[in-house]
């Protein structure tokens, strides 16, 4: 079962998401926050598997609370909800560990269905999304220059690192490589151990600050 926190300051906001997500037999809404503060106190109390976040409610913002609950459960996954504003507060989401983004309006089936992929954390969160602000955001940076982590990396796990940059699931990855996908997801996770990054989204930001994507591409 997948337990799931809604963190919305619009009570329609969380009754609608609740409604659908308890519809499924193997989700359950486990807790409600209205704001920030709320989030981390019931994350703690809770510990959900995911947690949908608003970025802008009242008192303790969905950043803040982001970067806290982190800092104390490294193993949650946290959707941020978003109207798809580029600005400097959404992307400092990456920075505070977040696994992707959701904008609020999407259908029922890609809210479930990302719920499900955060939860087993094998694929960005709405990759077309993530991506395009992964890239606005490196846009934004100064010139990116080589990262000395991605020296203990073969060919073949900065091929893969790349493909996971833009934006493909294992199952994709496997296909491109001709690999099975098995080996795909361990070849994934061996990569995020050997840079210590805690998910995909971290990954995706390190291969945009160090130049191994460039800006430019959204998908």
């Amino acid at each position: 079962m997948i337990r799931v926190l809604l963190a919305d300051d619009q009570a329609l906001v969380r009754a609608g998401f609740g409604s659908l997500l308890d519809d499924e037999d193997d989700i359950a809404v486990v807790a409600e926050a209205e704001d920030g503060a709320r989030a981390v106190e019931l994350a703690r109390e809770t510990r959900p598997d995911v947690i949908l976040m608003d970025v802008r409610m009242p008192g303790m913002d969905g950043l803040e609370a982001t970067r806290r609950i982190v800092a104390e459960d490294a193993a949650v996954r946290i959707v941020i909800l978003t109207t798809f504003d580029l600005d400097e507060f959404v992307y400092a989401a990456l920075r505070a560990g977040v696994a992707g983004f959701l904008v609020k309006d999407t259908e029922p089936g890609e809210l479930l269905r990302a719920v499900r992929v955060a939860a087993r954390g094998d694929a960005l969160i709405s990759p077309s999304v993530t991506r395009r602000l992964i890239a606005e955001y490196a846009a934004r940076m100064a010139r990116p220059g080589p990262d000395p982590r991605l020296d203990a990396l073969t060919r073949r796990e900065r091929e893969v690192m790349g493909l996971v940059a833009e934006g493909l699931s294992n199952d994709e990855i496997a296909a491109r490589l001709a690999l099975s996908p098995a080996t795909a997801r361990s070849g994934v996770s061996r990569i995020m151990t050997k840079l210590d990054v805690r998910d995909r989204a971290q990954l995706v930001v390190l291969a945009y600050e160090s130049g191994m994507v460039s800006p430019g591409w959204a998908g």
